[in-house]
């Protein structure tokens, strides 16, 4: 078991009807706001209008139109800007995962004088960072409980997972409520996102029975509660159970006192969606299994074999490598059943910048660190696979 140092001191705030709270929470930190969301769906479901409503006698300043992927220019730099000529005292994200990305990204880069890209790139150690309060509006990313953000820049097709202590959230606000619009293909992909999070923590090569009993139960959870509101997308318990599985992914619980995994599914997929902007739940459910398939070997089968019978119920009496080899099919199946394009070429992308992807990733992800390290003809292996 490894040593670790562990603090999350984010607020969570859970369950029908805790925006109400939201005065309380803001009153702390000044009477400027820099409000930042996306596309408009937070108007459609009425919670812009409630937020106003919440927060009359503030000032504030509103950044909208932040995409998936959220990219450095315009977002991450309009936004610093916007701190800046408005002195702001607080952000306050509301929506998914990339709305909360991009505004810790913007948080720290409100209090530097540099390019925001020397923190984003860490070339510069932040030194202070304005203060996060969210509202969630879509379960996936986990980014309600972590430091974490990934920023895109589209001119270098990088995609960087962004991090710092100074960037939890104070206070994040799960209301499952808020997700019953959210989209079919949304869903899906933000089940296949969080099942992820949760399966980059459960193969590395030292472990625990107590993290692993987290993981699996996660993976379980996610599956059956997933498709639960695929069927009923306002079936109010299974919401909740997929938006609180969701917020546990990516703060570390999961793995404390494991070894470091590397994170390969998402060192991959980072350059598919930097590279061709698509939806990152569905690439991380494309590239999983045909990993899994690649660094299946003697000394990878056990993890495999646990895998099998704790998540997937497979027969133990098998022998040992049907076992591994039904699981990865059974991953596979689960993406497949819930709608998610399994082939990247159903994305649109095709053979024609593999090798530079690959080449991409082996230089930038660190993957050669990674549970079974992936050198750059392992990673071209796995995306031609992948297609």
């Amino acid at each position: 078991m490894q040593n670790f140092d562990y603090q999350t001191p984010t607020r969570l705030v859970f369950g029908k009807g805790v925006i109400e709270k939201l005065p309380e929470v803001m009153a702390q930190f000044g009477k400027r706001i820099l409000l930042t969301y996306g596309g408009g769906s937070i108007k459609k479901i009425g919670l812009y209008q409630k937020v106003l409503e919440l927060l009359k006698g503030y000032e504030i300043v509103e950044l909208s139109g932040i995409q998936p992927n959220p990219k450095y220019d315009p977002s991450v730099l309009d936004g610093v800007r916007l701190c800046k000529e408005h002195n702001i005292d607080v952000i306050l994200a509301v929506g998914g995962g990339s709305v909360l990305d991009c505004s810790k990204a913007i948080a720290a880069g409100a209090k530097y004088d540099g390019d925001p890209w020397d923190l984003i790139s860490y070339k510069v150690k932040a030194q202070a960072a304005l203060p996060i309060v969210d509202i969630i509006t879509l379960a996936a990313t986990g980014s309600e409980y972590d430091t974490y953000g990934v920023i895109s820049r589209t001119e270098t097709n990088d995609k960087i997972g962004y991090g710092d202590p100074l960037l939890y959230p104070h206070t994040s606000f799960l209301d499952p409520v808020f997700t019953f619009s959210v989209s079919r293909k949304q869903t899906a992909a933000g089940i296949a996102d969080a099942m992820n999070h949760t399966m980059e923590q459960y193969f590395t090569a030292d472990t625990t029975l107590l993290n692993d009993g987290f993981c699996e139960s996660m993976l379980r959870s996610l599956m059956v509660n997933g498709r639960k509101c695929l069927e009923n997308p306002e079936e109010y318990t299974a919401r909740a159970e997929m938006m609180l599985a969701c917020t546990y992914g990516c703060n570390g619980i999961l793995s404390l006192g494991n070894s470091p995994s590397g994170w390969p599914c998402h060192g991959i997929e980072h350059a598919l969606s930097a590279y061709y902007d698509i939806t990152h739940g569905e690439g991380l459910a494309i590239i999983t299994p045909r990993w899994m398939r690649h660094i299946l070997s003697e000394r990878t089968l056990p993890r495999f074999v646990k895998y099998g019978i704790n998540v997937f119920g497979i027969d133990p009496a098998l022998p040992e490598r049907e076992i591994a080899e039904k699981a990865i099919e059974e991953t596979y199946r689960f993406f497949e059943s819930i709608g998610i394009p399994m082939h990247l070429r159903e994305m649109g992308i095709d053979s024609s910048r593999l090798d530079e992807m690959a080449h991409h990733i082996a230089v930038n992800e660190g993957l050669e660190n990674a549970y079974v390290p992936l050198s750059e003809q392992d990673i071209k292996e796995i995306l031609t696979e992948s297609l």
